[in-house]
This record gives structure tokens, sequence and C-alpha cells, in this order.
């Protein structure tokens, strides 16, 4: 273990091409779990979170140690590491963008009467769980009130429905971090009741 922590910090106090693009993919790296490592633990996965963390943790004591040793000298290891944590923090909302993991809440504002009605009746065939509430605009004209919670990953498909129903419909999305009870087809991920201590339904 000892040599092998030798080789990573003779390796990493060079000056060499190899050296500055380990920096920057390392540091993208780092930065890309960090980000996930988040997400993952406002999501109830903890341990999987925690696990990340010690990996997140361990890129950068070594990223960090081979642009401390010499950063004077060679300003390159400064400019690479800033560079990767700026594209790090891209590509790590990107990947949370694409996994979608987890559950969000869908509000959705529509104007009273039979095709909003209809809308709630196709969603629910589409195996969204959703709640059916009377509301009130500020003109006090009437309206339905659809809230659905759902797999963050059929959110667009939900929203593409709402507007071919209703172009002009009201829609808010919001972040779910857990759930008791109710009706979510297909529950957004089994990891939280493995590993944390939120659980989703699954019907």
């Amino acid at each position: 273990m000892q040599e092998l922590m030798n080789a990573i910090t003779n390796f990493t106090s060079g000056h060499t091409v190899a050296v500055y693009l380990f920096i920057f993919f390392g540091k993208i790296l780092e930065v890309s779990i960090s980000t996930l490592r988040t997400v993952l633990i406002n999501k109830g996965m903890r341990i999987v979170g925690c696990i990340i963390a010690g990996l997140e943790y361990l890129l950068w004591l070594f990223i960090t140690a081979s642009v401390l040793t010499g950063y004077q000298e060679d300003p390159m290891k400064v400019i690479a590491l800033t560079a990767a944590f700026a594209l790090g923090n891209y590509i790590g909302s990107w990947l949370d963008e694409k996994l979608a993991l987890g559950l969000c809440a869908v509000s959705v504002y529509l104007p009273s009467g039979k095709e909003s009605l209809s809308l709630a009746s196709y969603l629910r065939e589409k195996g969204f769980g959703l709640t059916l509430l009377d509301g009130q605009g500020i003109e006090g004209d009437q309206k339905y009130v659809l809230q659905l919670t759902l797999k963050r990953k059929r959110t667009n498909e939900v929203i593409a429905i709402i507007n071919d129903f209703t172009p002009n419909a009201f829609i808010t999305v919001g972040q779910v971090s857990s759930v008791r009870g109710g009706y979510i087809k297909g529950a957004a991920s089994k990891l939280p009741s493995l590993f944390g201590r939120g659980r989703n339904t699954e019907r």
C-alpha cells in the first residue's frame, strides 16, 4: 500500500500532459459523483450515498494533493482543476436529469368541465394515481386541481398528455423525498427501501 501511495505521489508531482489529464478527468469524476451523492441522499438512499461519498473524498485527496504539489511553478494544474470543476458540475446535473431518480409531485390547474374529467380518467387508465380537487381562481371561476405523485422518469410523459388535452393548463412540478401509502404504479425505486428509511408504495 505504501509503495502504491509513493508511486501516485511521484506521478502527480510531475509536470507532464498525463498529470494534467489525471487532474482534469479525475476532478470531473469527483464533482459528478458528488452531485449524484447529494441526489441519492436527498432521495433517502443514505447508505449508497455514503459509499459514494467515500470514493468522492478519496478522489479529492489525490487530486488536491497533485495540484498543491508545485502549483506555483505549474499554473496549468490550477487551470485544469478549475475547468474540470466547472464541467463536472454540468455533467453531474446532466446525469441527475438523465437518471431521474426518485419521485416528483405534479399539480395541474384546469378549468372545470367534462374535458378536465376526461383527462383525469385518461391519466388513471395510463396508470397514474391522482387526486381530483375543486378549486377557485382569482376571479371566482371554478377550477379542477389534479395532484399526482409519480416517478420522475414519467414527468415528461404526463406533461405531454396534459398538454394534448388542455394546452393552456397551469402545471407545477416539485420534488418528493418520501411517500407513505397511496398509489404509485411501479415504485420509483427499490433502493430507498433497501438502503434508506423511506419506502415507496408499489402496486
